[in-house]
């Protein structure tokens, strides 16, 4: 908690700082429209539960726009290519702007030169889950049945070159398994996949297979985070028999890069003050996700950081996303 204050107080300065040339102009007077490059699923609330809340700061609706497809990327491009007035930004992750850059060999957009920054708003663990009847009960046992087995258990993910799937590459690197990887269109797809029995394991967001765990219809083998989620302590991590593994997904609003530094400072103002509202503090809490609000220029440095380190994940298991 005192890292997150220590963010959560420099946005805030960063925001009073811009508000002087905030007061010159007279955005918003229109709806504005917030792009999800995915499918229902964890992305998609959190950009609604932030947005909602923005909303009623800003006086206009924030209208959400899914635009699913190609891991991100059409959504994405369709950010990146908006025009720059501030009526439209973009919720981006680390599979839009970390790993596909990596592995989409003709990528529509540049991170670095087409987007502003605008704050990271959350980071969670991803989670290791199967289905009821699956054999292995933990993850040391599931490892000896993948060496048992290789090539032959499947596991879902919602996505080529999402987090989760660079969760799975990193899996399989880390423990020497080989793993049959199968896409589906989103995270709903992989949660009914595990239920129905058509999937017998998946790496997924924590938040979209936990409530399902505790009612008793699948089960979480681990998480992918460091240290144990606050939201389910008694579930262990990779890392208690995979020494050093990690793997965070995380969710920040981006807008296209000629928005006025102005606007970029109210959409970041209004975007922390919505972490910290009590609804969505509650909601994340519920999730097991992080509140994160840094400054646009230390989300900027962030992002990079997370496209060498994923984008070496990616080349060693020869990701592609075509």
């Amino acid at each position: 908690m005192p890292r997150l204050t220590r963010r959560l107080a420099a946005a805030a300065l960063f925001s009073l700082a811009a508000a002087p040339a905030l007061a010159q102009t007279a955005w918003p007077t229109q709806p504005i429209r917030l792009i999800v490059p995915f499918a229902a699923g964890t992305s998609d609330t959190i950009a609604r539960l932030v947005g909602a809340e923005m909303s009623k700061a800003l006086g206009q609706p924030i209208v959400v726009e899914n635009r699913a497809g190609a891991g991100g990327n059409i959504g994405s491009e369709a950010c990146a290519r908006a025009t720059p007035d501030g009526y439209t930004f973009c919720l981006g992750t680390i599979s839009s702007h970390a790993i596909n850059p990596a592995i989409t060999p003709k990528l529509p957009y540049d991170v670095q030169r087409d987007f502003a920054p605008i704050t990271q708003l959350a980071a969670q663990p991803n989670a290791l889950a199967v289905r009821n009847d699956f054999p292995a009960q933990n993850v040391a046992a599931l490892i000896a049945e993948l060496k048992r087995k290789p090539g032959q258990t499947p596991f879902g993910t919602s996505g080529v070159g999402t987090s989760v799937h660079l969760a799975g590459a990193l899996f399989m690197q880390m423990t020497g398994t080989e793993i049959e990887h199968v896409p589906y269109r989103g995270s709903g797809q992989v949660t009914t996949a595990l239920l129905t029995g058509e999937l017998p394991m998946a790496f997924d967001n924590l938040s979209s297979v936990l409530p399902f765990a505790r009612d008793g219809k699948l089960r979480i083998l681990a998480v992918t985070s460091a240290g144990r989620s606050q939201a389910a302590p008694e579930i262990p991590t990779v890392a208690e028999t995979v020494p050093g593994f990690e793997s965070l997904s995380w969710h920040g609003f981006f807008a296209p890069a000629k928005v006025p530094p102005a606007i970029i400072a109210r959409l970041h103002a209004e975007a922390t003050a919505a972490l910290a509202s009590p609804m969505v503090a509650q909601r994340f809490q519920e999730l097991g996700i992080t509140p994160v609000g840094n400054t646009p220029e230390q989300f900027r440095t962030f992002v990079a950081s997370e496209g060498e380190r994923w984008g070496e994940v990616a080349r060693r298991a020869n990701i592609r996303l075509d």
